[in-house]
């Protein structure tokens, strides 16, 4: 073999050792990505601080997502409704009346439209009345805490959902009707609630009975304090 042969072999072998193969290089790749870098210490993960948190679900999200509330959202090219996976006379109210109420505090999609047309459409099926009584102290801490939340939506589900167990209950709601009541005392100063609020008390008046004149003192005694309040700042 000539020496211009031995030569040229020979950068060939060496060319071969110094370029590695593609699977080679791939499995020196895996490996130098396994093992944390330097720069990583310096540079680390950062949290976009104008993301959307991630929330963990909520009760009532939680229930729901795990076959709880029988009932789905149908998504209509109108309206929305829902689609009950029994009919609804034969759902027990406890607890998923209960559920329900807890879930008027709910702030996203679909919970407040399942929780509010749920909580509506159980109250409307023969025997509710019977069903709902022995469920009231449950009842009413759930709309409670949807009547004192600062959001707007809320409040007004949890005013509508008040009125509409009024509805089907009549008197026997009112020994409630205290601690619930004392929750509308901002919204009624509130000029863009004012009205909504006392058509509400007005309405539990009226389900209430001639027994019942809690609603009746209470609108009485917000309209004198937003009077005060006005001629204190006259």
């Amino acid at each position: 073999m000539s020496s211009t042969s031995r030569g040229s072999s020979r950068t060939t072998v060496s060319r071969s050792k110094a370029t590695p193969s593609p699977s080679a290089a791939a499995a020196t790749g895996s490996a130098s990505g396994a093992r944390p870098r330097p720069s990583d210490k310096l540079n680390p993960k950062t949290i976009d601080p104008f993301a959307e948190p991630q929330r963990s679900p909520s009760a009532f999200a939680a229930i729901y997502s795990k076959g709880g509330v029988p009932c789905r959202l149908v998504h209509g090219s109108v309206k929305h409704k829902l689609q009950w996976e029994r009919l609804p006379e034969t759902i027990q109210f406890d607890p998923v009346l209960v559920t329900l109420a807890e879930g008027l505090k709910e702030t996203r999609h679909p919970y407040t439209f399942v929780s509010q047309e749920g909580f509506k459409e159980l109250l409307m099926v023969p025997g509710a009345q019977q069903k709902a009584l022995p469920l009231l102290p449950k009842l009413a801490v759930a709309l409670k805490g949807a009547l004192v939340h600062t959001d707007d939506g809320v409040f007004e589900r949890g005013l509508n959902g008040l009125v509409q167990l009024s509805a089907v209950v009549g008197p026997s709601l009112n020994i409630h009707l205290k601690n619930l009541l004392t929750s509308l005392s901002k919204r009624l100063m509130d000029k863009r609630y004012k009205e909504q609020v006392t058509t509400a008390l007005q309405k539990l008046e009226q389900y209430g009975g001639k027994f019942s004149q809690i609603g009746k003192l209470l609108l009485q005694k917000l309209q004198f304090r937003i009077r005060s309040v006005k001629s204190v700042l006259v």
